[in-house]
């Protein structure tokens, strides 16, 4: 009886992995929750920015700054990261790669108040569009290996930060 892997789960410990592209990928191992890892990676992206807020205190234009920072170095990264541990484990956008998921979850926190409710708001956004994958967020899976994965999470992302801000707009 061999020991393969299932679709979304990561390949055996015995086959060869590159430790800082599967480190960066699974976004220090959120993406190996169970159920759900997309979410888990999105839930870890809103508790690190609600966790630099409280710790630190930043100014709005201070925490828009990390946040930017922050989905800078998350694209930069998670494209070659999630190329790497998508190869290694021979699926084309395995569930455990999550880096996508973190840096679209920070694009929807842009500009957001350091508050629950608005960290809440992001995060379901976020999810509802990456989920759906509205025009042209599904086209952008097919850019190649770590671009499709990535892209298309910045695509919801970006759509999230939309609808955010308009919400912002109206609440206020």
């Amino acid at each position: 009886m061999t020991n393969s892997p299932t679709p979304d789960s990561p390949p055996p410990e015995d086959q060869r992995k590159t430790p800082w592209a599967w480190t960066v990928a699974t976004f220090f191992g959120a993406g190996l929750g169970k159920p759900g890892p997309g979410t888990w990676g999105s839930v870890a992206a809103v508790l690190l920015w609600g966790a630099i807020a409280w710790l630190f205190h930043p100014t709005p234009n201070g925490l828009l700054l990390v946040v930017l920072i922050g989905v800078a170095i998350s694209i930069a990264a998670g494209v070659p990261a999630a190329t790497i541990a998508a190869r290694e484990s021979g699926r084309h956008d395995p569930q455990f790669v999550v880096v996508d998921e973190v840096a679209g979850q920070w694009i929807a926190l842009l500009g957001s108040s350091a508050t629950f409710k608005h960290g809440l708001i992001a995060l379901i956004l976020f999810r509802l569009f990456d989920i759906t994958k509205p025009f042209p967020a599904r086209q952008l899976e097919k850019l190649p290996e770590g671009w499709g994965i990535v892209f298309d999470d910045v695509a919801a992302g970006l759509y999230a930060l939309g609808v955010a801000s308009l919400l912002r707009l109206w609440i206020h």
